[in-house]
């Protein structure tokens, strides 16, 4: 009897469902997207049921005309940082859930900051205090989402990522559980310790009894049936956040690998082994994952605007009509224009982490057309990839020669071309976009035992190789640094 695998890819815009077959092939994908809930203030809200009844519907597309009884295992890939809270015993959530690119929870970091343990949240979870994470955003939750305190005070709340929203769901209230890397980017667990920490969960207005049971990213997390729609359960056997699951489908496995996933917003990731490392210059330190037993820490640099700058081009500008527009466009551009597009719509994420900065257009002049504006907003995304891809080089000791990418935008040659020549590295782009999906699908097959180890290799690869001269290079991104420079509210 064959055997499947499906995965769950659980994104910012939308939900997707992917069916593997037992050589770790794609046969099907299934997709809806979810509103986006945007206020007269900026807050980014998604509802939590409208995403789980998304992942019933995808599901029971993909399972169309299978054969249900193949299926053996789930993988889970979630949205990080976006974070929401609901009743242990209804299942009902408290408001809406607060997306990660919603700053709403400044206040509370304000405070936090206040009582002066920025430094020891730091030292402990590797992160710079920042509203991007989901302690500040579970506190807001907390704080003013009706009755959320009161059954917080009765142990009668769960609070989390969506990962843990999915597998409680999933699992009919039985699981309450979050994955290692999911945990780590809480701002609410000890990436040393590998605990929750009960002072920095205090200083956010937390109990940590009500946390998620931290689960090993390749166990066994419960078990499913879809409500229904298979004739039998299979175990939830793998769940990461996006971009760990990404940086696992790449293969990237060994110390100082790294990759960059372009979405709506990116993460840039450096696989560090082992062994913790601070970072010194803007950037976090997490866990990739454990995995086999054996945890794996990462660097990683967070941005909330690259591929939301193309649809923000498309939506909001109205300047092109779809992404594909881009890129002649880029390349019809006047070449000595020296226009910068910074897209701090929400602030700047790493390696600046500036909240308060708005976005800006820099260096416009009478020569400023579509093109050139379209090329500068490409042209954005590369750049603060660099910015953060120098600061791991930093961090790490090690140069950067090569960087794994995924996402929709790397199918766009000049976006990919461009990123090559700015960081001076080469890039690689894999055969499919689907790396968030493939990730906790491979990790569910290992433990399941439908594939082995050479499941890594399946991916094919197109490279590009820097061709700028370095003096343009060097001028063309003292141009962006200078740009930024003007956005930064303490400049």
């Amino acid at each position: 009897m064959a055997k499947y695998i499906i995965s769950i890819d659980q994104s910012t815009q939308g939900t997707k469902a992917l069916l593997f077959d037992e050589t770790g092939s794609i046969m099907r994908r299934t997709d809806r997207p979810h509103k986006q809930i945007i206020n007269e203030k900026g807050w980014v809200s998604h509802d939590p049921e409208e995403i789980y009844s998304n992942v019933l519907e995808v599901v029971r597309e993909l399972l169309e005309g299978v054969e249900k009884e193949c299926v053996v295992g789930l993988g889970i890939s979630n949205q990080r940082e976006t974070s929401l809270a609901w009743n242990r015993i209804t299942g009902k959530p408290y408001g809406n859930a607060v997306v990660w690119q919603c700053a709403r929870a400044v206040d509370v970091c304000a405070r936090v900051e206040a009582a002066g343990a920025a430094e020891v949240i730091r030292q402990k979870t590797g992160m710079n205090l920042s509203p991007y994470f989901p302690a500040s955003k579970i506190a807001w939750l907390l704080e003013n989402e009706e009755g959320a305190k009161e059954a917080a005070e009765r142990h009668e709340i769960c609070h989390g990522t969506i990962d843990s929203w999915l597998v409680f769901k999933l699992t009919e209230g039985k699981e309450y559980r979050t994955d290692y890397s999911n945990a780590s980017r809480t701002q609410l667990f000890n990436i040393f310790d590998l605990k929750w920490d009960d002072e920095i969960c205090k200083l956010f207005g937390i109990d940590s009894a009500n946390m998620a049971e931290v689960t090993d990213s390749d166990a066994c997390f419960g078990e499913t049936d879809f409500e229904g729609l298979l004739p039998h359960k299979i175990p939830i056997h793998g769940v990461l956040g996006d971009s760990h699951g990404s940086l696992f489908g790449q293969g990237c496995l060994q110390p100082g690998m790294i990759k960059s996933t372009y979405g709506t917003g990116s993460s840039i990731m450096m696989n560090i082994g082992e062994k913790p490392i601070l970072s010194t210059h803007g950037v976090v330190t997490s866990l990739a994952w454990k995995i086999g037993g054996k945890v794996n820490y990462v660097l990683e640099g967070n941005l909330n605007y690259t591929g939301a700058v193309i649809t923000w081009l498309k939506d909001d500008l109205q300047i092109i009509a779809s992404p594909g527009e881009t890129g002649p466009l880029a390349k019809a551009a006047i070449q000595e224009d020296s226009l910068y597009l910074v897209p701090a719509f929400s602030g700047l994420g790493a390696p600046y982490w500036d909240s308060e900065a708005r976005a800006s257009v820099v260096g416009m002049s009478r020569t400023t057309r579509k093109a050139e504006f379209v090329r500068a907003a490409l042209e954005c995304i590369a750049y603060q990839i660099t910015d953060v891809v120098q600061a791991m080089a930093e961090d790490a000791g090690v140069p950067v020669k090569e960087l794994r990418v995924d996402g929709g935008p790397t199918r766009n040659d000049y976006l990919m071309q461009f990123q090559s020549n700015i960081a001076d590295a080469g890039v690689l782009v894999p055969d499919s976009e689907e790396l968030s999906a493939i990730g906790p699908a491979y990790a569910a097959g290992l433990q399941l035992g439908v594939w082995d180890d050479s499941i890594f290799g399946k991916l094919n690869r197109v490279s590009y190789k820097p061709d700028m001269d370095a003096k343009k290079r060097a001028q063309k991104y003292a141009g962006w640094k200078k740009a930024v420079a003007s956005v930064i509210t303490n400049k």
